[in-house]
């Protein structure tokens, strides 16, 4: 009898060690504090605060509102998001923007809806220097 005690003992100690270490824990991805222009927005990842420029965009100052109004309503408050650091630009994050869920960044969606251009060479977006 305490021969299969042991064993059932020893069987639910493997299964929870399985459990603790195969199952990942959950991911959080960084989520959207707030726009504060049509190329800067807050994003926050649980515990810090980033203000992040997009990648690669040049808005008119005539589209400014209507650039900032077109992110509002694709990122709404805690809309979650991926970064791809593409290097940084006077102290800020410089990142490609991509919604969850989403097929394109924030930067190519702007320029898809004729609210910006493309304004970075490609030598630019790989550095990753400091201007």
């Amino acid at each position: 009898m305490s021969g299969s005690w042991c064993g059932d003992f020893l069987v639910r100690i493997a299964c929870i060690s399985v459990l603790l270490f195969v199952v990942s824990p959950t991911v959080y991805a960084a989520e959207v504090l707030q726009v504060r222009s049509s190329s800067l927005l807050q994003i926050g990842d649980r515990n810090r605060t980033y203000t992040v420029k997009l990648s690669c965009l040049s808005v008119d100052p005539a589209h400014e509102d209507d650039a900032v109004n077109w992110l509002r309503h694709e990122l709404p408050r805690r809309r979650r998001v991926n970064l791809r650091p593409q290097g940084s630009d006077k102290g800020l994050l410089v990142a490609e923007v991509t919604p969850l869920g989403e097929p394109i960044d924030l930067s190519q969606g702007l320029i898809a809806a004729g609210l910006g251009k493309s304004g970075c060479s490609t030598a630019e977006m790989y550095l990753g220097n400091d201007k």
